[in-house]
């Protein structure tokens, strides 16, 4: 079995070093100048240095476990479904032999979302949806995790386990995927091959992260028409659009004000928001919503190193996937059939499907093949759409 090794960084201390600045209208020789200074300097190191040690103390002292690192957190196990989360629609596949009942909290077009769904609709598994509100999240108060996707899923067999929350969008895709590929293994136990880690980056900031979450695991029973070869481009490309090309898609989306609304708008209608949110919350969801990107979308920018020409860096993220496929010369990444990467990549880009910068994606690249080849892949396999509103988790 392969494992993922997680670079993690040792925190150095640092001391907080104060200066002092002294203004004064005597005389002083040179060389009681330099003596004065010398103290100073002496006193303000001092100072810095217990002020230092005090406040990480401190911090310490109200967070027991911020100096550790290299810890592991099991997947969560919900016992019962949280009680007043309403599910708004579900997808039912007659052909589903999966066993599994799952739970996809989301945001309708956030792009981990999209992955999450693409994933489950290329295969042919039902699932229900919690369409989560992007700005109060009543829907996801009963979670310490406050982020979507998340998703509750568990063995019919086995309900009484309870649910297993997954987070983390390549997460849950990997668990999912390595239980498909092998049935008889339990879910709970899968899980935990993909345990959350703390560890401390660069700056000396603590970050958790979740090992493993680019590996299936085969369980020394990799597919007969899976290379090792097949199996590291898969995770290389899914890593890619993880860190690469999902970094792109606020920075184009949200470029000027009037596509930040044109997006939202775009949100609303993709997400049906009229049929779940009453118009004084979905008008704050839109232009709240629109001026909060506009403007976070500009640090974006500075963050991940772009310049301003935003749509010359999607257009080249673009390229780099399609001379890939060139290379395979196969319709899709995995060959005949998408492999994780085709529907990794393809659930990023189907966030900004209705917005202009998609639109204008497929004016200046060549991805439009590719892609609507997959569109017709998952939506061909894709359960029964069924609206309801179900106040309440039944099986």
């Amino acid at each position: 079995m392969s494992t993922l090794r997680i670079a993690t960084r040792q925190l150095v201390s640092r001391s907080l070093v104060f200066r002092a600045g002294v203004r004064t209208y005597t005389t002083v020789p040179p060389k009681a100048r330099q003596s004065s200074t010398a103290k100073l300097a002496l006193i303000g190191t001092g100072v810095g240095a217990v002020g230092g040690s005090c406040y990480t103390f401190y911090s310490n002292w109200l967070d027991k476990n911020a100096h550790k690192e290299h810890e592991k957190y099991a997947p969560t196990i919900v016992k019962d479904f949280p009680k007043d989360v309403q599910i708004t629609k579900r997808y039912v596949n007659p052909k589903d032999n999966s066993n599994l009942d799952i739970v996809l909290f989301q945001f309708q077009t956030c792009p981990f979302c999209c992955k999450v769904r693409a994933y489950l609709d290329s295969v042919g598994i039902s699932y229900s949806v919690v369409e989560v509100d992007a700005v109060l999240r009543q829907d996801i108060r009963w979670s310490k995790y406050k982020k979507v996707p998340m998703v509750l899923v568990r063995q019919k067999e086995n309900e009484n386990e309870g649910f297993i929350q997954l987070t983390d969008s390549s997460t849950i895709i990997s668990v999912l995927a390595s239980y498909m590929h092998n049935r008889k293994q339990n879910l709970v136990e899968l899980a935990n091959f993909y345990p959350n880690i703390s560890f401390f980056d660069d700056d000396g900031t603590k970050k958790h992260d979740i090992m493993n979450k680019y590996f299936l695991m085969y369980q020394d029973q990799a597919p007969k028409n899976m290379t090792k070869e097949d199996q590291e481009l898969e995770r290389k490309w899914r890593n890619w659009a993880d860190h690469h090309l999902v970094h792109l898609i606020s920075p184009n989306c949200y470029r000027t004000y009037g596509e930040s609304v044109e997006t939202f708008n775009w949100f609303s209608d993709a997400g049906e928001w009229h049929i779940y949110f009453p118009k004084w919350e979905r008008d704050l969801m839109v232009y709240a919503g629109a001026v909060a990107m506009w403007g976070i979308s500009k640090l974006l920018i500075k963050k991940h190193k772009l310049t301003e020409d935003v749509r010359g860096h999607i257009y080249n993220a673009l390229d780099s996937w399609t001379d890939e496929l060139k290379k395979k010369k196969t319709t899709f990444l995995g060959g005949k059939q998408p492999n994780l990467a085709d529907i990794s990549v393809f659930g990023i880009l189907n966030s900004m499907e209705g917005c202009q910068a998609f639109k204008d994606c497929l004016e200046n690249t060549n991805i439009g093949e590719w892609f609507f080849a997959m569109k017709t892949l998952t939506t061909n396999n894709r359960g029964e759409l069924i609206r309801e509103k179900i106040v309440n988790h039944q099986s």
